[in-house]
């Protein structure tokens, strides 16, 4: 079984893949996923979702990621950069043409038995949106 945060350095590697089913391979059955300002999901097929939009409105990588996980490897933490491009307009944000975005993302983790079981995401949506001129 790997340690935490070798699952999430996973995680994150197939996210910079384009790699879902390699995410969700990560997942609990039952995960909890916290979208940023968002709301709670739960469940793989909740989150396959929620990945299948992401791709059809983003074009995303997680770069110079750090993880920190607690000593018992049940909780743990992730800093990263997102360097993005805005694809499609996606719901009640601004139009989108391509735009280029760099914000730096906070991911905190719960995990149960080598998968993850929580994932609750934080970015300044503020900054994201003046960043892509909305």
């Amino acid at each position: 079984m790997p340690s935490s945060s070798e699952l999430i350095e996973s995680y994150y590697a197939a996210f910079n893949a384009g790699d879902a089913e390699t995410m969700l391979a990560c997942l609990t059955e039952d995960v909890i996923h916290d979208v940023n300002e968002g709301e709670r999901q739960i469940g793989l097929e909740s989150f396959r979702a929620f990945l299948a939009h992401m791709d059809s409105h983003y074009r995303e990588q997680a770069k110079e990621l750090v993880v920190m996980a607690s000593a018992d490897g049940r909780r743990a933490a992730a800093e990263f950069v997102i360097h993005g491009e805005y694809l499609k307009k996606d719901g009640e944000l601004p139009d989108a043409s391509a735009q280029r975005y760099v914000i730096p993302v906070g991911a905190f983790f719960e995990l149960r038995e080598g998968k993850l079981a929580r994932v609750t995401n934080y970015y300044n949506l503020a900054e994201w949106t003046r960043q892509i001129g909305g």
